[in-house]
């Protein structure tokens, strides 16, 4: 407390003038002729610099409205390949289905001859088993018959219980 209660507020004396104003010309000098030119050159670079990249967006903004304009054009031309490519693609998916329609049935009607081939043979051949088989049970019937009309027994429903005992496999 005792050292800030002597403590007056600067009073101006001619020495302190002087000795402030010779070192406040000394700093103006110094900071004028380096750190003032520095400051200045570097803000007039930025600002050229500045304008520069403002012209060249300008510049962009022009060419984007005349691409703009060309994208438009190229645009409606893509679509109308587009357009022209995708009546192709229907067309040529209509005619491949055509194509597989009328394979199909080809090889649909092969299938179905082949088939009724095959069943006419197998009818055939199953008409002349059936036709074997019945000559070997017509011939074992007669000839229990045969036996039985010799022993002298002539009966007919011996025969019909021989027909109805035949085991058909």
């Amino acid at each position: 407390m005792f050292i800030l209660a002597t403590f007056d507020t600067i009073k101006p004396e001619l020495g302190l003038l002087v000795w402030t104003v010779i070192i406040f010309s000394i700093f103006w000098f110094l900071m004028r002729n380096f750190a003032f030119r520095s400051i200045i050159d570097a803000l007039e670079t930025r600002d050229n610099s500045i304008q520069d990249a403002m012209t060249e967006a300008e510049q962009a903004r022009a060419e984007m409205e005349s691409f703009k304009g060309e994208n438009a054009k190229i645009l409606g031309e893509a679509r109308a390949e587009q357009a022209s490519i995708m009546k192709e693609a229907r067309a040529a998916k209509n005619q491949v289905i055509a194509e597989a329609k009328t394979k199909a049935k080809v090889e649909a009607n092969k299938v179905v001859a082949s088939a009724l081939v095959e069943i006419n043979t197998e009818k055939v051949a199953a008409m002349t088993e059936m036709k074997k088989e019945s000559g070997t049970f017509a011939l074992a019937i007669a000839e229990k018959v045969m036996d039985m009309k010799l022993k002298g027994n002539d009966n007919e429903g011996f025969a019909n219980g021989l027909i109805d005992n035949i085991n058909l496999n």
